[in-house]
């Protein structure tokens, strides 16, 4: 079978989560393969999803907007879309959020503790 990727896929073994209906509805998913341009997803069971959402992938952090590309049984392909500079700007700026939230409790529970022991 000829392979029609632009982009040579990984392997990986990475949790994520389909967002979909003004982040209302979500499902849980794996990624078991990924490239430049798009990824393989497996799912715990059949899954009705729309043809465009939102990937939210865990470990790194990151959203991507992708468009279904084919779908069987258990698992489906996803196309990355282009982003705006704007949408690329907000997801910076959010997990610069995050880290910073994460830096202020790891802080006010240190010095909760040096307090407490005076």
């Amino acid at each position: 079978m000829q392979e029609r990727r632009r982009t040579p896929r990984r392997r990986s073994y990475i949790g994520a989560t389909i967002v979909f209906n003004n982040r209302c509805s979500t499902i849980d998913c794996l990624i078991r393969d990924m490239s430049d341009g798009g990824a393989r997803l497996i799912f715990s069971d059949t899954i009705n999803a729309p043809e465009q959402f939102d990937l939210v992938i865990n470990k790194m952090g990151e959203t991507r907007r992708v468009q279904m590309a084919w779908r069987q049984a258990d698992q489906a392909g996803v196309t990355f879309l282009k982003q705006s500079a704007v949408e690329l700007a907000a997801q910076e700026h959010a997990r610069r959020l995050r880290e910073v939230e994460a830096d202020r409790t790891a802080l006010r529970a240190r010095v909760t503790e040096l307090l407490g022991r005076e």
